[in-house]
């Protein structure tokens, strides 16, 4: 006979581990630049295709002690028409974000690919709104794979330790 009784229609209770959190605890622009240095020329001139759009894209991530990280997501985004920049778009957005019952060892991976992707909807629009106040057609960013963008981040890195120095 066993000393733990079940719970009706289950096994016995076992000791459950908590479920990991990520709490946003504040997100704020942290930088913002927005350059037209052709206009009004640029602005003026019949739109002729669809411009040339250059979208780099960085995440960092700093501990603030007490299980709290900050996360700040750059994006810079060049657009260029008929050979002439058009504008330019730069935005770090950031966050503090609590971690709790994160294993340690997860840490690193919440913090460069679930905090980024909590923060892109906001930052993908604070990029919209201001290429459209530029006078220029909002710039909708694509969803961004953080996941993939960290192994490429990664690969670089292995790439760059592992070159022959002559």
């Amino acid at each position: 006979m066993s000393d733990q009784t079940a719970p009706p229609g289950g096994a016995p209770e076992q000791a459950q581990q908590p479920m990991p959190q990520i709490q946003i605890n504040v997100q704020y622009v942290k930088d913002l630049s927005f350059e037209s240095p052709n206009a009004p020329q640029i602005l003026l001139q019949p739109a002729s295709g669809q411009p040339k759009i250059d979208v780099s894209v960085d995440v960092q991530a700093r501990s603030g002690g007490d299980s709290r990280y900050e996360v700040e997501l750059h994006i810079n985004a060049t657009a260029e028409r008929a050979g002439e920049r058009a504008f330019v778009v730069e935005v770090a957005y950031a966050g503090i974000f609590t971690l709790l019952n994160v294993p340690q060892e997860a840490i690193r991976l919440v913090c460069l690919i679930e905090c980024p992707r909590l923060l892109f909807p906001f930052v993908r629009r604070i990029i919209a709104d201001c290429t459209r106040d530029g006078g220029f057609p909002p710039l909708m960013l694509e969803p961004i794979d953080f996941a993939q963008l960290l192994r490429q981040q990664a690969a670089r890195a292995q790439a760059a330790t592992s070159s022959p120095v002559a």
